[in-house]
């Protein structure tokens, strides 16, 4: 069978669908891939960007801001594509369980998708919170402090460091995002995973906790994973291309 109608099958068949997406979904939309030559990381050192680092002192989270505030700029005007969208309309048709990301741009949610169904695994730059109390903030907010020439913000409650709401190098997990990706993934029947290269752990197992819990795999990425033999469909290409053709044939089924 066409794997894009093998796909919509499985889709059309499944009870508890769990999406996983990744960075490639991410660069369809024009957010640079910030490890590819030319990327953010060619012009910083990542070792600088090291959680710890920026808890060491005032020149750090001044780096530290002056590299989160470049990539910003592209993830502030990106907009959802075609496969984000194709994803929210499996939502909107009751066919998704849950959208869990390895992305921090927020283009789920501005696809359409409620926060309930959203499981943000590396947190989300739209937000900055306070290391010491807490304290939430909107990230435009913070951005027109730098703009004002304040080079790393602090709390106006306690007078904490602020930090975008992103999960760095040497930074925890999210321990309930973490435990509750897990136990969807683990409860699914099937498990797609989207522009993801399936080499950062811990989020990489979860197609693991998927299979030994007896979903299928679904691997749809430009490029070969470490998990493709472990899957029951891999799909190599552009996931924009892809996910729209898939809902088509869903829409179909439904109608049929």
């Amino acid at each position: 069978m066409d794997p894009i109608d093998q796909t919509a099958e499985w889709i059309l068949q499944s009870q508890r669908l769990v999406v996983f997406t990744g960075a490639g979904l991410s660069t369809e939309s024009g957010i640079p891939d910030f490890r590819s030559p030319g990327g953010v990381w060619s012009r910083y050192n990542p070792a600088d960007f090291d959680f710890q680092n920026f808890l060491a002192g005032e020149a750090s989270r001044e780096r530290y801001w002056q590299m989160a505030t470049e990539m910003y700029a592209s993830i502030r005007e990106a907009r959802p594509n075609p496969a984000h969208l194709a994803i929210y309309e499996l939502d909107r048709l009751g066919k998704l369980e849950a959208v869990i990301t390895q992305n921090i741009d927020g283009l789920h949610e501005k696809a359409g998708h409620g926060a309930d169904k959203i499981i943000e695994l590396h947190g989300t730059a739209l937000h900055v919170s306070c290391l010491n109390c807490g304290k939430r903030y909107n990230r435009d907010e913070i951005q027109e402090r730098i703009k004002q020439g304040i080079k790393a913000p602090a709390c106006d409650d306690c007078q904490g460091p602020l930090k975008p709401a992103t999960i760095s190098f040497g930074q925890a997990m999210p321990e309930r995002e973490t435990q509750e990706a897990y136990r969807r993934s683990a409860a699914s029947d099937l498990f797609i995973v989207i522009g993801s290269s399936l080499v950062v752990q811990p989020a990489a197992s979860l197609p693991l906790a998927a299979k030994q819990g007896g979903a299928k795999l679904v691997i749809i990425n430009r490029d070969s994973t470490p998990y493709d033999d472990l899957a029951n469909l891999v799909i190599h290409g552009q996931a924009g291309r892809i996910l729209p053709a898939i809902l088509g044939r869903v829409e179909e089924g439904i109608k049929s």
